[in-house]
């Protein structure tokens, strides 16, 4: 099944559960896909929608923090279980050891020496850790396996 069509059905078996919560986040979820849709003008495959997700869980983890921070941890709970159903439609992270061996594997195909080819090795690796691993462990593993 499509992506966008287990999402639309993920909303209705929710729906009709009477699970408030899920519903919202899960038409919160599919207003963005369809925004970026007319954004991009075209219908968005797996591999765009699951960005939508990625982008909309990033906004969840830096909410739960601020929120944290700021001591209201009622509405940081509630970023958490809306965090927990959107993770649901990604796919499984990559352990570090994953992330490891695609940089070594990067590394060894462009020849990188040091940390001034960070750049071009994220460049590389990036496309490959889409959606599955946050950008900023990966380029913190990057650099300490380029030396720096």
């Amino acid at each position: 099944m499509e992506l966008k069509a287990e999402l639309q059905e993920a909303a209705k078996i929710a729906l009709k559960r009477g699970d408030a919560l899920k519903v919202s986040t899960l038409r919160l979820l599919l207003a963005a896909v369809h925004n970026e849709e007319i954004r991009l003008r075209k219908a968005l495959g797996v591999e765009e929608i699951q960005r939508v997700v990625s982008t909309l869980c990033k906004q969840r983890s830096e909410s739960i923090e601020l929120y944290r921070k700021g001591g209201r941890d009622d509405l940081a709970q509630k970023e958490e279980a809306e965090l927990r159903i959107l993770q649901q439609f990604l796919p499984q992270p990559l352990a570090d050891q994953e992330v490891e061996a695609l940089i070594r594997e990067s590394i060894a195909e462009l020849g990188a020496s040091g940390v001034q080819d960070l750049g071009k090795v994220m460049k590389q690796v990036m496309p490959k850790v889409s959606g599955r691993t946050d950008g900023k462990r990966v380029n913190q593993l990057a650099k300490v396996l380029l030396g720096g």
